[in-house]
């Protein structure tokens, strides 16, 4: 969501973006959301005095709309996500803020992919000239996601396929995303989370081209198949620890900060317990928590009432075990393949 501006205007229209949480809350990180985010992690320190740190799962790049507009919805053009923050209010200065958590050890991004978003079906709405779609492009969003679009997961699945032939697409875009990501923070992501959770071997196989190692997600895989001509999923399950056949090693969410999607006044609690199953049974708490619980663009209060949470969380896990260990994704699962950590 670009702006309240935005989100007033297609609430007024009748479009229900006030009950689909990312569009309620979710934008760009500013400038503002940044700084307090970062002060409320620069607050605490595990028993090597390390601060905890945020594995930033990235997508590298966004539409460019003028360009694609200009095409006549013909040619699909990109743009950096640093390039993306200039045009907007409050965000010039928030890539500098991504390598100030950098250096702070606070803030280390991780590949997510290119864009968030099924190419090739978004392009063939937009061709068709469908309604809800164009109207979320005049307004520089891919889709209005509360809404049928067709697409259960509004344009978002960057890696669902239909054909062989979008595989191979699919693939194309994960190496030149990869790329871009290298090319931005100087160094190649060892670890990836796929958008929506769905992929399947030959994305796994793709990322794996590049090194990256280790795979992020939920229990659950959605993996796409077709038969018959009908579009459908496979449903996986994976275990932290667990490898698949090219000795890439998975890493599994067992707890959650997720105080924007779950509506719960006491997340910090809830996110506490979970932590403290995975302590009991000898495992690393992995903690889901997305952006959009610590954006301030749509509704301040909101980012505010959850960035006190957040801090009530990180004041009791540094009380509660203080031998605690903060690690990126990547550190932890370079940990477990070195055998130096058992967790399973």
């Amino acid at each position: 969501m670009p702006s309240r501006s935005v989100y007033d205007h297609l609430l007024a229209k009748g479009y229900k973006v006030d009950s689909d949480p990312f569009l309620k809350y979710d934008s760009l990180a500013g400038e503002s959301d940044l700084s307090n985010l970062f002060e409320v992690l620069v607050s605490y320190k595990d028993k090597n005095g390390s601060p905890p740190v945020i594995t930033a799962n990235t997508i590298v790049c966004n539409p460019d709309f003028a360009a694609i507009e200009k095409s006549g919805f013909q040619e699909y053009r990109y743009e950096p996500f640093t390039e993306t923050l200039k045009r907007y209010p409050a965000h010039a200065g928030s890539f500098e803020l991504w390598r100030s958590g950098m250096s702070s050890g606070i803030f280390y991004p991780q590949f997510h992919g290119r864009e968030h978003i099924n190419v090739s079906k978004w392009m063939m709405a937009l061709r068709s000239d469908v309604d809800m779609v164009r109207e979320a492009f005049r307004h520089g969003m891919i889709s209005i996601s509360s809404e049928s679009s067709g697409m259960k997961f509004g344009y978002m699945e960057a890696y669902d396929s239909f054909s062989v032939e979008e595989e191979m697409e699919k693939a194309g875009i994960i190496h030149d995303g990869l790329r871009i990501f290298e090319n931005i923070f100087g160094y190649a992501s060892r670890s990836f989370i796929s958008c929506c959770f769905i992929w399947n071997d030959k994305i796994e196989r793709a990322v794996n081209d590049k090194g990256v190692k280790y795979i992020q997600g939920i229990a659950r895989q959605l993996e796409p198949f077709c038969k018959d001509g009908k579009h459908n999923f496979n449903r996986r399950f994976h275990f932290t620890g667990q490898k698949n056949g090219l000795n890439q090693l998975y890493l599994v969410r067992n707890a959650y900060f997720e105080p924007s999607l779950s509506g719960n006044p006491d997340e910090a609690s809830y996110c506490l317990k979970r932590m403290e199953v995975a302590f009991k049974m000898k495992k690393p708490a992995i903690i889901s928590a997305h952006r959009l619980n610590f954006i301030g663009t749509i509704d301040q209060k909101n980012r505010d009432n959850n960035l006190r949470q957040f801090n009530r969380l990180l004041k009791e896990i540094t009380q509660r075990w203080p031998e605690v260990e903060f690690f990126t994704s990547d550190r932890l699962g370079e940990l477990m393949m070195k055998g130096k950590e058992k967790f399973y």
